[in-house]
């Protein structure tokens, strides 16, 4: 891989119907065209992809240069990235010459104003909080918008039916980038968060979606609305973004809107990255994008993102903090991309339990959940573990008998680590729908 001139420049306007026929092109590609019936497929077609991507970055990125000539070529030998370095280098990471302090400013006052319709350079602006609190930009061309369009629209319509499908978007922020969506075979329609709910649920009754997309926390307060007489929907197909989904929100909300699975979309600001198939097992998106594994513990991993794709803001061996966990058994879809049991949460968010020998013992967020799921008494939660020795556990039901059954199965939990049961101090639920919601939070850094 080798090094060219720097050939950053401005993103390429594109006329309605060159925008229409690149989502009608990437839709067809993703649903039908490219499809691998073994992993060697796979693998072979990632490392073409690899060594294309790299080379053309090489020539518009300053930042993948330096990084591509420090490596010696050597994609494996490039440093990883994260937000921090995403943010520290984003002037000359980014290929169309936009500055981080004005995104940063086109962003914010977008966020403010809900007004999204602002570009630089022609490109979309987007702020990304993340679960971590670490905020961060997204900054996406009009190529990249319609081909994300068409590879989101391939995952997410059904079998069968293509036309007359009305998708509703819950989302913290609108954005160009899901306003592409948006076409006369589909019908899109955002609803922001930041709305008053009943607001929202007025003009969900009215547009009768027969796809929602949402987050598990929106999708729970919109059930339960239905449940109470205050709204009356039939979605075919129920998508959950955004904030990890849990068993206990999973098999409440399968069987608030009487749809067989709730579907997940894995996306985060670096890419839209894994999708539920049929079956309800989710799959990398491993044609779009090359996931690398930093393995944690048997089949437990954390993924290092390259996306084929991007290449306005190059996602490079790029390291998530999330942990996923593969699934054991092949998917009975027959899809040979990589199959994912569960995300697990962020890393940083494991629990770290004393023992009886001194050690700290992680506890993998999963775990903590499905104890929660065990216990009984309440219907919402969060739990929090503020330092070694202390959990917060909020509860939207904090009787007595909630509380002892969450003691018992925590417990339960770490008895078998030899742990030391850590103080429970008990307080009651409440969100911030401004916030993605974390269930399973460590907020202290051993």
């Amino acid at each position: 891989m080798t090094a060219q001139h720097d050939r950053r420049k401005p993103a390429v306007s594109l006329s309605p119907v060159r925008f229409t026929a690149l989502i009608v092109w990437s839709f067809a590609r993703t649903r039908w065209l490219q499809r691998f019936r073994t992993r060697a497929q796979v693998e072979r077609a990632q490392q073409r992809s690899v060594t294309r991507h790299v080379n053309k970055l090489a020539t518009m990125s300053p930042y993948i240069r330096e990084v591509l000539e420090q490596a010696g070529g050597d994609f494996h030998k490039i440093p990883l990235m994260d937000k921090t370095i995403m943010m520290e280098r984003f002037d000359d990471l980014n290929t169309v010459g936009i500055n981080r302090d004005e995104a940063l400013d086109v962003a914010i006052t977008a966020e403010r104003n809900r007004d999204f319709s602002t570009e630089l350079q022609g490109c979309s602006v987007g702020l990304s909080s993340g679960t971590s609190g670490h905020r961060g930009l997204f900054v996406v061309s009009p190529q990249e918008r319609a081909q994300w369009a068409g590879t989101i629209l391939a995952r997410s319509l059904p079998p069968g039916k293509l036309r007359g499908h009305r998708i509703a978007l819950f989302l913290r922020a609108d954005n160009d980038l899901y306003q592409t969506i948006g076409s006369r075979a589909v019908t899109f329609e955002y609803f922001d968060v930041y709305a008053p709910m009943a607001k929202n649920l007025d003009r969900l009754a009215k547009f009768q979606p027969t796809i929602l997309v949402a987050p598990p926390s929106v999708l729970r307060d919109i059930a339960h609305a239905q449940a109470e007489g205050h709204l009356a929907v039939t979605p075919q197909k129920v998508m959950s973004v955004a904030e990890v989904l849990e068993r206990t929100d999973e098999q409440f909300l399968t069987q608030a809107f009487h749809v067989p699975i709730i579907h997940q979309i894995y996306q985060a600001t670096e890419g839209f990255l894994a999708h539920t198939c049929e079956q309800g097992t989710l799959h990398l998106n491993e044609d779009t994008v090359l996931v690398e594994r930093e393995v944690v513990e048997g089949r437990r991993f954390i993924p290092i993102i390259t996306d084929f794709r991007r290449t306005t803001q190059p996602i490079l061996r790029y390291r998530l903090n999330d942990i996923l966990l593969e699934r054991e058994a092949p998917c009975p879809c027959g899809s040979v991309l990589t199959a994912i049991e569960r995300i697990e949460g962020r890393e940083s968010d494991t629990f770290l339990i004393p023992t009886t020998s001194g050690t700290l013992q992680p506890v993998y967020g999963d775990m903590v959940s499905r104890s929660m799921l065990y216990a009984t008494g309440f219907s919402d939660y969060r739990v929090v573990q503020t330092n070694p020795a202390e959990f917060t556990i909020y509860l939207d039901t904090p009787t007595p008998q909630a509380h002892e059954s969450v003691i018992e199965e925590l417990t339960a939990l770490i008895a078998p680590f030899q742990g030391v049961m850590p103080v429970v101090n008990f307080q009651p639920y409440s969100r911030d729908t401004s916030q993605k919601l974390r269930r399973i939070e460590r907020t202290f850094t051993p």
